[in-house]
């Protein structure tokens, strides 16, 4: 950022007297209070069966291997870490609260932009769920680019320019040009203070839009990331599982960091940007390079970044909701995941140096996340290779460790239950055991190839 927008930054944040209002805290429910005090129990139950049933059989173990040590003892370090890590956060997780909505009368101009690709009927779907949001319609607009489908996507975006002229812009390219492209030129073409991505196989509810807006109130905050959810949960075993999945990375994970500013990934299915932060990283965003190759995907967190880098707080709404189209059959998962760890990878680099820049606490805290966070992939490897090796001579390992790893699985699940109360908490448990076996390849191959340019999935 400039010198004179940070100097701007600056003087705006010193005007805020008062932290924004957040909703209040729910009254007295038995269930919450349940699932906290069965959730502080299990992780001291997980402690001590971590304890018994796994290192302690381990470190017996090293008397006939000693080399081993080498892998156990950084292990050993790193899980005693974690737990504190986790515990924390089980803590800031109990008392964050969303920010309240801003007041419909109140609500500044809004420009939702919507970037599709050989969509199809989808797109429709997106877009008239943003019409028929709770948003003053004189104060909102859609900008829909279509980026060179090559399907009926672009029909379906007519439609809706038509059906909703004062609300719809249709913009395309004639060819293939890549997201980032595409949502280039709908930040170009915007007039609003306020800019919200969805993707175009994604819904949001009536109330997220004016959700999104409430952080705003303070000047630092840059950008708001919404709650994803799977539209297409009902559709097979794997929408069933990343439910799930999607609901403890964001109502867990981005509740925590939120609370210090620092959401890592402000996801492109539904999330809104000052609109002066945008411009002002825009060009270095847009021609982002790694490795000395151009970056075409990961561009919401590739802007979230840059945001951070710039100063701006990155920052978690719970109360505004996407529903988002999710794969349903494994190699299509494989790919997503593969494209999520390729940027992952090269943005966690890119926020090792950035993170020098935050608030002294939030810096602390982001520094131990992220610490604990990525060395899980060297231990989780050095351990898989250890386990295998001992459990020719102990089978019994194996057994021990599928055991800690379900009861871990269950105690997660908690903090599922206390955001739905259904039985979909199993297919929670069950994705653990999917992730182990049959997504265990996908980190290193994704590290190997971060240079690689593929979208993937389409």
């Amino acid at each position: 950022m400039p010198s004179d927008a940070v100097t701007a930054l600056r003087t705006e944040t010193e005007l805020v007297v008062h932290p924004p209002e957040r909703e209040d805290a729910p009254p007295f429910d038995g269930w919450t209070w349940l699932i906290y005090g069965v959730i502080f129990a299990s992780l001291a139950t997980v402690v001590y069966l971590n304890v018994h049933l796994y290192l302690r059989p381990i470190m017996s173990l090293l008397h006939d291997h000693h080399k081993a040590r080498i892998v156990v003892v950084p292990s050993v370090l790193w899980a005693a870490m974690g737990t504190l890590l986790f515990v924390f956060r089980t803590i800031v997780w109990i008392g964050y609260r969303p920010v309240r909505p801003i007041d419909f009368a109140a609500a500044p101009r809004l420009s939702v932009i919507i970037p599709a690709y050989n969509e199809g009927a989808m797109v429709l779907k997106s877009i008239t769920s943003v019409v028929e949001a709770d948003y003053p319609h004189d104060r909102l607009e859609i900008v829909v680019i279509d980026d060179g489908s090559r399907d009926d996507t672009w029909r379906y975006i007519s439609e809706a320019a038509a059906r909703y002229p004062e609300l719809v812009t249709a913009l395309r390219h004639e060819r293939n040009r890549g997201k980032r492209e595409a949502l280039a030129l709908g930040f170009a073409r915007a007039r609003g203070e306020i800019l919200v991505t969805v993707d175009s196989d994604s819904v949001i509810e009536r109330g997220a839009l004016l959700a999104l807006v409430g952080p705003f109130r303070t000047p630092r905050v840059g950008a708001v990331a919404g709650k994803v959810m799977v539209f297409n949960r009902r559709a097979g075993l794997i929408p069933r599982m990343l439910h799930v999945r999607f609901i403890l990375s964001f109502d867990l994970l981005r509740s925590v960091e939120s609370v210090f500013g620092n959401v890592f990934c402000c996801p492109g299915a539904l999330t809104a940007l000052r609109a002066s932060a945008v411009r002002s990283v825009l060009e270095r965003w847009r021609n982002q390079r790694f490795l000395g190759a151009r970056c075409t995907f990961g561009e919401d967190r590739a802007l979230t970044n840059f945001l951070l880098e710039a100063g701006y707080d990155t920052v978690y709404q719970r109360n505004a909701v996407v529903h988002t189209v999710a794969p349903a059959v494994y190699a299509k998962l494989c790919k997503m995941f593969i494209r999520w760890d390729r940027s992952f990878v090269r943005e966690e680099l890119r926020f090792a140096c950035i993170v020098w820049r935050r608030p002294l606490v939030p810096r602390l805290i982001a520094l131990w996340d992220r610490a604990i966070t990525d060395l899980r992939y060297p231990v989780y490897y050095a351990s898989l290779v250890l386990l295998v090796t001992m459990a020719v001579e102990h089978p019994g390992m194996i057994v021990r460790m599928l055991t800690v790893m379900g009861i871990v699985s269950l105690v997660n699940m908690l903090y599922f239950l206390r955001s739905e109360r259904s039985f979909d908490f199993l297919y929670g448990v069950l994705y653990s055991y999917f992730a182990f076996f049959a997504l265990f390849w996908i980190f290193p191959y994704a590290f190997f190839t971060v240079r690689a340019r593929s979208w993937l999935t389409r």
